[in-house]
């Protein structure tokens, strides 16, 4: 099967220096942060969920998303606690092939809340998660994502600091006005650009 096209979100910037975005720091390892536990994995019971509000618009179980079309990238990640890590390696299911899956052209609403395992959310611009920008990612450094990094399956949107892909995804919820998740009810910025520094309301 072929893959989808990698599109310019995915891609680095250049030299080692300019893509390291303002007051980050990079690293070799992978540091875990989490918001609470790392829940149990079971993928027997395990389903991907889109919503538009409250309404369900597709599912699907693990061995249903496994066959979706699948995309490998090469990307650099940067969390807000200053550390980036260049050269990530991820294999998982575009957000663009989960709305054609769907059976939608366009998301139904401007905005996503991502809902996790543990009753972890966060959100972001619909929009920030089209056209090659974002994934549910399965697998890193080609394996399986590791639990404490998010196993199954984690929400994966390079381009903006790492607290916006969510791990132990279980459904997107699009909606509209936008919902401030988790961190964001808690003084993170709501659209976190690591470009533009946006950790916190107010940068």
């Amino acid at each position: 099967m072929s893959e989808p096209p990698i599109s310019r979100g995915f891609r680095g910037r250049g030299s080692r220096n300019a893509r390291v975005p303002p007051g980050q720091h990079l690293v070799e390892d992978f540091p875990v942060l989490s918001a609470g536990p790392t829940p149990p994995v079971d993928l027997a019971n395990w389903r991907l969920t889109l919503e538009d509000g409250n309404s369900p618009l597709a599912e699907w179980t693990w061995e249903q998303f496994k066959v979706l079309p699948q995309t490998n990238l090469v990307i650099d990640i940067h969390c807000v606690t200053t550390w980036s890590k260049l050269d990530t390696n991820w294999r998982g299911v575009l957000i663009d092939t989960l709305l054609e899956a769907a059976g939608l052209s366009e998301p139904p609403q401007p905005y996503v809340l991502a809902h996790c395992d543990g009753g972890y959310t966060t959100n972001i611009p619909a929009e920030d998660l089209l056209d090659g920008k974002a994934m549910v990612a399965w697998e890193y450094d080609r394996e399986p994502l590791d639990p404490e990094h998010g196993g199954p399956a984690r929400l994966l949107v390079p381009h903006l600091y790492f607290w916006k892909s969510a791990k132990w995804l279980q459904r997107l919820q699009f909606v509209d006005p936008e919902v401030p998740g988790f961190w964001e009810e808690n003084g993170y910025h709501i659209y976190g650009d690591p470009w533009r520094e946006q950790r916190y309301d107010g940068d």
